[in-house]
């Protein structure tokens, strides 16, 4: 029983030490199905030297015993004495979290490396890595097996020209650690060719060995209008309504003002095929974002905004139409790289770009560009909006007899939902919103065209373990049942989701303690009464800021800005940013919300309830682990578990971020 189990004392807490956390949760770290992800990592910091203007060539040659080479002619990862850890700077980088030279911006103006945490999972993963640096007209090399340094650094008696520098990289994945333990050649192949795509100039190559260690494939890439040439690769032989748009805009101090860093911005190539869904790609300082992010969302609303604007101004839309922004998209073609300094992402593998600031800045730099490019083709502009209005016509038509399918079905509506005009489900958006002071709030920002606000008092009842008839007995979650528009029921049953009345339900909770545990019964809710709406995904999660850091005009930064930051790091790496820029820490004003009601309409809408800038993670049960889900749920909220959860706590409670 619980009660007899060993001791809980300071004996049972373990500390991971060096590299220990990576090989205990890999999945923290990287991508698992492949070791693609942990060769990327090396990847990246070879184009980090390009970007940098330090390197012009890099090469990965696959080996026939599974290993890979990662080589550049940059500048040679540091072999000196690191003063704070005694060792040589190189090994401190491969066998230390969270050690890089990329913290400061001092020596990469732009980078997708941020945490320090890139070559060293490489390591960790990986039953031997070998490196050899050429700089300073010497040649270094040091290994490591398992995480752990095998071979110390030592100065080969190699010959250096005068000049020469450079980094090689070889590392034999682990398989214990990978679903697949081959490196996947296609996906590799595609990384390497998008990286020549965005370096212009930069020659990147792929080799393959033979069964016996020949050379049995090479594949070389170097542009000098990649984007464009990589967006007609994609669009393949479709015909396109208008020529490619292609340009580029980074921000100048001296020209622009002093909203953003020197250097930021962003390149795109744009078009519109006449047939079928549009495709595209987007980057965040040469990282690939395949689940977007606020960039890709400020583009297609800059796109959108500019369409409209267009379409006003020589009368082109039909009475009774609206365009939207997926209007306006769907048959988009696209590729998007922005540079941004101190970019934030979901999680480690980075593909999704959460930063705020992302949205004004590609706002700033792509949409009088290509306001002016369509007034300069009013032909071409007349074509991309007839898509527009095809698709928006065609959505009015399918939201009618939605609405006609509907009509006699629904019961009365809550007075406390704030209903929203718009019956497209692919737009609609219903919040379910802690507290009647956010949800006052939550009324007054939203956008009213495609965005529901239905107020909750205080915590829901606890519907685990309640049957349908308790559930539409307590005025709370009947409310959310009327609002959604379809019936509790099981996994197994058979449900009519005719009647669903958003695309999106999003649950937004203040972002301490009780709005967690709120989170958590609404999503157990959802779990438990709605699997289906779950699996289809249609159940959302809000991540409101917790902080907001206000920093003063200073330098070139001529107005005041404020930066909400999720969490404490965030708000440690926003306030680090503010002093390298020479702001005094003294008068950097931080403010912690108690939750959502001290948000303004403004403030809330900026930072939660903005498609463009806020972040929403989508609430998935995995295929094949619906058992394992249950079970969890049922620990946290069985009202008989008291004792599962109290073992639960004791035996992982350190693996929990605690907010005290």
């Amino acid at each position: 029983m619980a009660g007899k189990s060993e001791a809980y004392d300071a004996s049972a807490i373990k500390a991971l030490e060096g590299l220990d956390p990576v090989r205990k949760r890999p999945g923290m770290y990287t991508e698992t199905s492949n070791p693609n992800h942990i060769i990327q990592e090396i990847i990246d910091n070879a184009a980090d030297e390009s970007l940098s203007g330090f390197a012009s060539m890099l090469r990965v040659r696959l080996h026939a015993d599974g290993s890979a080479t990662v080589e550049d002619d940059g500048r040679g990862i540091p072999v000196d004495l690191h003063a704070q850890k005694g060792k040589p700077a190189i090994e401190v980088i491969f066998a230390t979290l969270h050690a890089g030279g990329k913290f400061e911006g001092k020596h990469y103006s732009f980078s997708g490396g941020l945490h320090g945490v890139g070559v060293s999972v490489t390591n960790a993963l990986s039953t031997r890595l070998e490196a050899t640096v050429r700089r300073d007209g010497g040649q270094w090399s040091i290994a490591f097996a398992n995480g752990e340094l095998a071979e110390p650094l030592r100065r080969d008696d190699a010959r250096v020209r005068k000049g020469e520098s450079g980094t090689r990289i070889r590392v034999w994945p682990d398989p214990q650690y990978f679903d697949s333990p081959t490196i996947h050649r296609a996906a590799l192949e595609r990384l390497l060719r998008t990286k020549a795509v965005l370096l212009p100039g930069t020659r990147v190559s792929l080799e393959t060995e033979g069964p016996n260690g020949e050379l049995a494939d090479t594949r070389e890439w170097c542009y000098q209008d990649g984007l464009k040439d990589h967006l007609v690769d994609l669009i393949e032989d479709r015909e396109t309504a208008c020529p490619i748009f292609v340009g580029s805009r980074f921000f100048r101090p001296e020209t622009n003002g002093g909203d953003f860093s020197e250097g930021e911005g962003a390149e795109w190539a744009l078009t519109w095929v006449t047939e079928g869904g549009g495709v595209g790609e987007s980057f965040v300082n040469l990282i690939p974002t395949p689940h977007g992010g606020t960039h890709l969302n400020a583009l297609r609303t800059s796109v959108c905004d500019a369409i409209r604007a267009f379409a006003d101004h020589h009368n082109l839309l039909p009475r009774g139409i609206k365009l939207s922004p997926e209007d306006v998209w769907t048959k988009a073609c696209f590729l998007l790289s922005a540079r941004l300094k101190e970019p934030q992402f979901q999680g480690q593998t980075k593909e999704r770009l959460t930063s705020r600031e992302a949205a004004r800045l590609i706002s700033a730099m792509f949409r009088d560009r290509f306001e002016f490019w369509l007034n300069e083709h009013v032909d071409d502009g007349r074509a991309i909006t007839e898509l527009a209005i095809k698709a928006a016509a065609e959505r009015v038509r399918k939201g009618k007899r939605i609405e006609k399918k509907r009509q006699g079905t629904l019961a009365t509506l809550p007075g406390k939902l704030a209903d929203c005009k718009e019956k497209d489900l692919e737009r609609t958006e219903l919040f379910l919103v802690e507290g009647d002071s956010a949800g006052g709030s939550a009324k007054q920002a939203r956008n009213r065209e495609i965005q529901a606000i239905l107020p909750l008092r205080g915590k829901i009842l606890n519907t685990w373990e309640v049957g349908r008839a308790e559930i539409l007995a307590c005025e709370a979650t009947h409310n959310m049942v009327v609002s959604i528009g379809v019936d509790p029921h099981e996994p197994g049953d058979r449900v009519d989701l005719s009647g669903l009345r958003y695309g999106k339900i999003i649950i937004m909770t203040d972002a301490d303690v009780d709005g967690a545990h709120i989170r958590s019964l609404l999503s157990g809710f959802f779990v438990k009464h709605y699997p289906r709406l779950v699996a289809a995904g249609h159940i959302y999660i809000a991540e409101p800021p917790l902080f907001r850091l206000d920093v003063p005009a200073h330098g070139k930064y001529k107005n005041r800005r404020t930066v909400y930051c999720l969490d404490d790091a965030e708000l440690a790496v926003a306030a680090d940013k503010a002093v390298a820029e020479g702001v005094d820490p003294d008068k950097l004003k931080t403010q912690r919300f108690k939750g959502l009601g001290e948000m303004n309409p403004t403030q809330l809408w900026e930072t939660t309830m903005n498609p463009d800038t806020r972040r929403i993670l989508r609430l998935v049960v995995e295929p094949g682990t619906e058992d394992d889900t249950q079970n969890r749920f049922h620990r946290c909220l069985g009202k008989k578990e008291a004792a599962a959860r109290r073992a639960w706590i004791e035996a992982e409670g350190n693996l929990a971020e605690v907010d005290i």
